[in-house]
């Protein structure tokens, strides 16, 4: 697994503890967790599905396919079976929901960044404080749990991931302008490094990120700027850290972005 520059500032503190579960005792099972600041797993898997919700705090999950980003209200949606490690930068209270794969059949086989609408929010709250083994059959708990898993069938998904190319010498610079978002290098600088044309470099990133280049490189740059803004750093210094020359141009980037200015998004 790639290291992300560290986890893009993520993986600072103390290791977290994986639940010892062989399965789940009932088809949802719920984890309500307070973090401390730079709380980290080490990379694992399981055999259910596990849906991340940052109540407060910045989530990050990282896979070999790229990184994925839970401000608050948002959650990570990860399927069995896929190894993944879980930071936080700063103090977090996260709400984990681990899903059994034949109780969500309809979801897709990918990590996803989903908000949580209201509803949702509310349902995952309630469930939280029911018992592990919570009644089942014709019960107020088993039809809330339904309730609750056509909700998360039905969040809407944004985009708050970080794809990674598996071309080895693109993931390198991937992974030199994670680590130092700031740096000014050119997709003429890039092809330049990689022996190849400019059109080449950009055919190689859209087939393997998805992304064109100044997509992937904003998306980076913005992604990167959660963690400075969770710590309290001012909306300027984070815009200069990350690489922009202009304030209003990071502010209208990241709106664009999370739909949120970065006061919206992070009120005292």
């Amino acid at each position: 697994m790639a290291t992300n520059g560290q986890l893009m500032g993520f993986r600072q503190g103390n290791e977290r503890q994986i639940p010892l579960l062989s399965a789940l005792p009932r088809p949802v099972y719920a984890r309500a967790e307070s973090l401390g600041a730079g709380s980290w797993t080490p990379p694992h898997r399981h055999d259910w599905v596990q849906f991340s919700y940052a109540i407060s705090g910045v989530l990050g999950v990282h896979t070999a396919e790229g990184s994925f980003f839970a401000p608050p209200q948002w959650g990570v949606w990860i399927p069995a079976g896929v190894e993944h490690d879980v930071a936080t930068s700063m103090r977090a209270e996260m709400r984990s929901l681990y899903v059994r794969k034949e109780d969500c059949s309809w979801a897709a086989e990918r990590c996803r960044v989903l908000e949580v609408t209201p509803l949702a929010r509310e349902l995952i709250k309630t469930f939280c404080l029911l018992p592990p083994s919570y009644p089942q059959g014709d019960s107020s708990e088993a039809r809330l749990v339904q309730v609750l898993l056509d909700q998360l069938a039905h969040l809407p998904e944004v985009g708050f991931s970080l794809p990674l190319p598996r071309h080895p010498r693109l993931l390198g610079l991937c992974n030199e302008l994670i680590e130092n978002p700031s740096q000014s290098i050119t997709l003429q600088g890039w092809a330049e490094r990689l022996g190849m044309s400019e059109k080449t470099v950009m055919r190689l990133f859209q087939r393997e990120t998805g992304l064109s280049f100044r997509g992937w490189r904003q998306r980076a740059r913005l992604l990167s700027s959660l963690s400075a803004l969770e710590e309290g750093e001012s909306v300027t210094n984070t815009a200069l850290s990350c690489g922009y020359d202009s304030t209003s141009a990071f502010i209208a980037a990241f709106k664009s972005l999370f739909g949120f200015t970065p006061g919206e998004l992070f009120k005292p």
